[in-house]
């Protein structure tokens, strides 16, 4: 220790007593020789960090031995996990090596620190996020745990979010949303992905966050006073049953809550499953379906049961491994209450995903829930020319889905897809061979399109014929990540073949103007046309559609090398080529009125740079915004919820420019809303307009229909302000047979 410089005495002092409360925290059993390697491990990571600090000022030592905890008490991993997530950032960010490690660890925690490592920043990618979560996912089918370590690293950033600046919250946030609550919710890590939602919804959707946390602090004490009354009865019950069990009410998140305030359009006083009530039952395995569905019974008996809501994932569990069996009932004051029912075996699995999973493996004859989804990971990173931007869609696809439709084969084998999966989706499900040559396919003894829906206990067979290929429609008949990765494979190949001819035409007049370096060359003019894809670029070629006279226009030769060709020079000026977001953002305002700046664009003034709203979201004064660059149609202001942002956040950083709002009330902004409610016939519409016309607002379009005695009205308005179009917003409520009044994102 006393080889570590720029860290005072208190604070050395503090980080041994964080370690030694890490290694406190383990819930696995440890030998002598596996405390000796954790000391080692932490000695090198402290030394290694010793000059560094995070954007809070603290050592930088404390994150990985943060992180290392989390590893260890919430998800419950091993020395060998806790050594690599001491030592997850110092080839990254110290002058550590990989073979260092290994010379001192052995290569299975260099294997594991590799794996957390980012690409080097010469790895050139149009997404390096992307390119960088697909080498972790990698590495699934290697070692679980590296995934598992990385989404601890995470969970710890977002915990510790508050230190950066609030662009960088905002992308660090969509990416989370967008990559990180997925993967958590496929390997079990409920609380990982319920923590994940809070703590980016906290970030990306400040306002409605903290709305509903104040609700939920306001209403505490009633809400547990409820809670002990709904329990009361209860325990006498199972009492009498004779397992032992605990049973507590538990809070629903702060996310699910706004969600589904959101969902049903009705304020937070009319959301009453704000809570969950839990019973764990501690009895042996073979023993827990009976005690499950005695426990139901004994509730039920108590309270009126809401058959609907009966979710039985016992008998069937969930594909990443959750068992629990969840009933709704009727509790007093008439509200619904949701009760969850399970092991402490099955809630620690819920709990701890993957790794409390993995403990439970070869003790009993549990299936193997992860090798399905294990597979599926492994044939969408099968394909080595798949671009990671899509390959991050499949992915997503294939893991964020709260619901599942189990479906049979011909022989009575079982197969759990995601809700809305197709006919088509379940032949690839099947095999990859089988979905390319998919002919037809029989739903219980009558054929179906390849687009049908399927449903709970569908028993299907697929009928193929070896001619049969992938077309680019099926794209749009899929749903799972794997379906899809397989078409497109199938049909890249396809253009492939038939690219070939035009290949060979191209690699012969390069070499006829003595370009020395063709497949240089073949890159630089797939960048140019056809955005790297050198498949497009011949398949295009093959098909006439570009000419090789073409593809060769703007590009000369020179020493060997096909360079793109200078543009004229203009008013005796040479060209300069931009080369990153600010300078091709500089650009004149043409396309825009000139006049008072109303943002602030990585704290320049607006009106110097070229900026449109997006109407995809149609943002206004005061919404939290920021910039994204578009690549031919200059800066685009998109809202921080905006259905397209986490895309753009999580795949496209380097695009991303800070946006804020300079106050003015000199320009109008378009913003679009959706009413529901009664028909009573004449004079909705004049009711809705007088209001609108009391507030002093303008409106850009009205479009209203009637069906079955309810409308649907969607109107424009341009306003001034967030605050202006809330105030809209709350009158429009007020209004007699208006049911709902949001905001169209």
């Amino acid at each position: 220790m006393a080889e570590v410089l720029d860290i005072t005495t208190e604070e050395q002092a503090a980080i041994r007593s964080a370690y030694e409360d890490m290694i406190a925290s383990l819930r696995t059993p440890f030998s002598q020789e596996d405390r000796e390697q954790m000391d080692r491990a932490f000695k090198l990571a402290n030394y290694a960090h010793r000059h560094q600090r995070r954007k809070s000022e603290e050592p930088y030592i404390f994150h990985p031995i943060a992180v290392a905890r989390i590893c260890a008490e919430e998800i419950g991993l091993g020395p060998t996990a806790i050594c690599a997530a001491l030592l997850h950032d110092v080839v990254e960010d110290t002058p550590v090596t990989i073979e260092e490690l290994q010379d001192e660890f052995g290569e299975r925690i260099a294997q594991m620190v590799n794996g957390l490592t980012k690409l080097d920043s010469a790895y050139q990618s149009e997404s390096k996020q992307a390119e960088n979560f697909k080498k972790v996912l990698s590495t699934l089918i290697v070692d679980v745990r590296i995934v598992l370590i990385k989404m601890a690293d995470r969970l710890h950033n977002m915990r510790t979010i508050k230190s950066m600046p609030e662009h960088k919250q905002l992308k660090i946030a969509a990416e989370t949303s967008y990559i990180y609550a997925p993967l958590a919710h496929r390997l079990g890590l409920y609380n990982f992905r319920s923590e994940f939602l809070d703590l980016c919804m906290k970030v990306l959707e400040r306002d409605e966050y903290n709305a509903v946390a104040r609700k939920l602090q306001e209403t505490k004490a009633a809400r547990e006073k409820y809670i002990e009354s709904f329990i009361a009865p209860l325990r006498s019950k199972l009492d009498e049953l004779g397992y032992p069990y605990r049973i507590f009410g538990r809070p629903k998140s702060i996310y699910s809550i706004a969600n589904k305030i959101k969902k049903k359009q009705v304020p937070f006083e009319q959301i009453y499953d704000l809570f969950a009530v839990r019973v764990i039952l501690d009895v042996p395995r073979e023993k827990e379906k009976l005690a499950a569905w005695a426990t139901y019974s004994a509730i039920t008996d108590a309270y009126q049961a809401v058959p609907s809501r009966l979710k039985d994932w016992i008998t069937i569990p969930k594909s990443n491994g959750y068992e629990s069996l969840h009933t709704t009932v009727v509790g007093p004051g008439a509200r619904f209450v949701e009760v969850q029912i399970r092991s402490e075996r099955m809630n620690e699995i819920a709990e701890r995903g993957f790794a409390a999973h993995w403990k439970y493996k070869g003790v009993t004859n549990q299936r193997d829930v992860y090798e399905q989804w294990f597979e599926s990971v492994r044939d969408i990173l099968e394909n080595p020319n798949s671009d990671t931007v899509q390959f991050l869609g499949d992915f997503r696809a294939n893991s964020f889905f709260n619901e599942e439709v189990y479906v049979y084969t011909p022989d009575g084998d079982m197969k759990a897809l995601p809700k809305g999966s197709t006919a088509l989706d379940f032949a690839f499900s099947v095999h990859s061979m089988v979905g390319y040559h998919c002919q037809s396919i029989l739903c219980d003894e009558r054929i179906v399109p390849m687009s049908y829906e399927l449903r709970n206990g569908d028993r299907l067979k697929v009928n193929t014929n070896p001619h049969q290929k992938p077309n680019p429609n099926w794209l749009d008949m899929v749903k799972t990540g794997k379906a899809k990765a397989k078409i497109r494979q199938a049909l890249k190949e396809e253009k492939r073949q038939q690219g070939e001819l035009a290949k060979e035409a191209l690699h012969r007049k390069l070499k006829k103007l003595h370009v020395e370096d063709e497949k240089a060359a073949v890159e630089t003019i797939a960048r140019h046309f056809t955005e790297g894809s050198h498949v497009d670029l011949f398949y295009e070629i093959g098909q006439e559609t570009l000419q090789i006279s073409q593809v060769l226009k703007p590009f000369t030769v020179e020493h060997g090398k096909l360079v793109l060709a200078a543009p004229p020079a203009s008013n005796g000026q040479p060209h300069v080529q931009e080369k990153d977001a600010d300078s091709r953002s500089r650009r004149s305002g043409a396309n825009r009125p000139k006049g008072t700046t109303r943002l602030l664009i990585n704290g320049e003034p607006g009106d110097q740079l070229e900026y449109t709203m997006a109407s995809c979201c149609n943002p206004v004064q005061g919404d939290q915004v920021f910039a994204y660059l578009t690549s031919n149609a200059g800066l685009k202001i998109h809202r921080v919820i905006c259905p397209n942002a986490e895309n753009l956040m999580a795949n496209y950083d380097y695009r991303i420019m800070k946006a804020e709002w300079v106050s003015t009330s000199e320009h109008s902004f378009v913003a679009e809303l959706k009413l529901t409610g009664l028909d009573s016939g004449k004079g909705v519409i004049e009711r809705i307009s007088h209001e609108i016309t009391h507030l002093d607002l303008d409106i850009r379009s009205f479009n209203i229909a009637a069906e079955s005695g309810t409308f649907t009205a969607r109107i424009s308005l341009l306003v001034r302000n967030t605050d202006q179009l809330r105030l809209a917003t709350r009158a429009l409520q007020n209004l007699d047979n208006v049911s709902t009044v949001s905001r169209v994102e």
